[in-house]
């Protein structure tokens, strides 16, 4: 038995509504539910959770040989990125205070590291994108001034 014609386009329209957290952003971004408002972004409650799932892992940045000496774990994220010169970019800092888009971070996170002379991979590399929330969580954090908070 055939679905009536208006039942139908209406599965078609919701199943292409991003709403539900599932599918991809315009940039390929995996989509997420939008991350905390920007004025209440902190390092230790938004942005590392994000870091420690996706970046601070053995053989990448974490322990003793991080990859590019910087280790993102809980306690050294803020020394080893904020006003930090990015290793593949020295002229960008790896986390530039007020400047999003002028931290190398967030160039590599959105993959958009080969417009500023980047080299290497989008990351975290090898694993799924961080979604739209996560990148702009991190975003709204250094827009704040990437405090140590």
């Amino acid at each position: 038995m055939r679905a009536p014609v208006g039942r139908t386009l209406l599965l078609l329209v919701l199943a292409a509504c991003p709403g539900s957290g599932e599918g991809l952003d315009e940039n390929g971004n995996p989509i997420g539910p939008p991350g905390p408002p920007a004025d209440s972004v902190t390092l230790s409650a938004d942005v590392q959770p994000i870091l420690t799932a996706n970046c601070a892992l053995s053989n990448c940045h974490a322990g003793t040989r991080p990859v590019l000496d910087q280790n993102l774990s809980a306690g050294l994220t803020f020394s080893n990125t904020v006003n930090v010169p990015a290793q593949q970019v020295p002229a960008l800092r790896r986390v530039r205070p007020f400047l999003p888009d002028s931290s190398y971070l967030v160039h590599k996170i959105q993959g958009t590291h080969a417009t500023v002379g980047g080299s290497g991979g989008r990351m975290p590399l090898g694993g799924v994108p961080l979604t739209s929330a996560e990148i702009q969580t991190i975003r709204s954090w250094i827009a704040a001034g990437a405090p140590n908070n």
